[in-house]
């Protein structure tokens, strides 16, 4: 029987809808101890930096093992600022895997510099070390490895490819905090780490929050001074500068999220134990862990019929992500930086068979059951 027709019960619409995520479960884990809390910030107007950010940045500074957190606004803005620390500026180049989110790339743009995308590997997506070893040349200053769905990147051959080559790591751990490579957390091993705490993040605030971490302390300072207006003292501006400031509400979120978050991720690894399990034998691709850990920010499968399995889960009441059907390469606003989809061949395959399935803290194994169950019905296996 083809894919996609079988007769079985699935073929009726389910009544239980699954979400992709559900942030309200990780609220009501902490709802008890945040909102007495809120009173107070709201009572100390401690809104922009302040207190609770402070508390923040030390907390994720003891819990990644690095010397210096500095709290932002968002991911992209860590990845700017990291570049600026990084002394990466116009005419320079900065080696970035195409398939990625599109703001690992903005921060090259940002500063004037070139990302050079590079293919990823089959395994891991991540980036592709003798592509980028293809796509060199002297104006090359920095490696963005991104720690892709929640997988690092492989970081020896990363951290020994930058030495021979003489670049800046900076590392985009966006989707990976509490993952390891080795005995150290992603985000403190290259140069410069940066983070994001979008709310569908392992560790997500209340809206827009970013972080970036060093064991540089002259780095450090320049980032503190960078994201609020360039100030090293109030009203001295020693260098242009942003407003990248965390809110305090952020601060504070994170901080009391920060202590379940590696529960969560044992959570989050059961539930990928299950998808493999359930889901073993079908003609799909199925994660690996290739490079020591897996935090699984994302689970994501590979199918040839990407677009009709989801939409046969989307028509069962099964909601599910694309992460990213547009790779960097085929985005308009960098044509001019690509050498054509036959120069990305692999990033070119996870674009077209990529497919996140929901998989959140509070989401239970029979609703991994179910999802498993719709699946191996379009494949006429159940």
């Amino acid at each position: 029987m083809s894919p996609g027709v079988s007769n079985l019960t699935a073929e009726k619409p389910a009544t239980e809808r699954i979400p992709f995520n559900d942030l309200s479960f990780q609220w009501r884990q902490v709802r008890e101890k945040t909102t007495p809390d809120i009173g107070d910030l709201f009572e100390k107007s401690a809104f922009c930096l302040g207190p609770y950010v402070d508390a923040f940045e030390r907390s994720m500074a003891d819990y990644l093992g690095v010397g210096h957190a500095i709290g932002v606004n968002s991911g992209t803005s860590a990845l700017h600022l990291a570049m600026i620390a990084a002394n990466i500026g116009p005419g320079d180049k900065v080696l970035v895997p195409s398939f990625t989110f599109i703001a690992t790339a903005w921060a090259p743009l940002y500063v004037g510099a070139i990302p050079v995308l590079c293919d990823v590997d089959e395994e891991s997506a991540t980036i592709d070390l003798d592509d980028a070893e293809r796509r060199l040349d002297g104006a090359v200053k920095a490696i963005i490895p991104v720690h892709l769905y929640g997988q690092p990147a492989n970081m020896d051959a990363v951290m020994k490819f930058a030495a021979r080559h003489d670049l800046v790591v900076v590392e985009d751990a966006a989707q990976a905090v509490g993952a390891r490579y080795g005995s150290r957390h992603v985000g403190g091993i290259g140069k410069l780490g940066c983070f994001s705490f979008y709310p569908g993040k392992n560790l997500g605030a209340a809206g827009e929050g970013g972080l970036v971490t060093t064991n540089d302390a002259a780095m450090a300072h320049r980032i503190r001074a960078l994201r609020n207006h360039g100030q090293e003292e109030r009203y001295i501006h020693a260098e242009v500068g942003y407003n990248y400031r965390m809110e305090g509400l952020q601060g504070l979120v994170l901080n009391h999220k920060l202590p379940l978050v590696d529960g969560w991720t044992a959570t989050r690894r059961k539930l990928a134990d299950c998808y493999d399990l359930g889901l073993a034998g079908l003609p799909l691709k199925l994660p690996k862990i290739v490079n020591d850990d897996h935090v699984y920010h994302l689970y994501v499968v590979r199918a040839a019929e990407r677009d009709r399995l989801r939409d046969y889960l989307q028509k069962h009441g099964i909601e599910t992500g694309l992460h990213y059907p547009v790779p960097l390469h085929r985005q308009p606003c960098l044509a001019h930086l690509s050498h054509g989809p036959n120069g990305y061949p692999v990033t070119e395959r996870y674009a077209k068979e990529c497919l996140s399935l929901p998989l959140f803290v509070g989401m239970t194994e029979a609703q991994v059951e179910r999802v498993c169950d719709v699946i191996r019905h379009f494949f006429g296996q159940a």
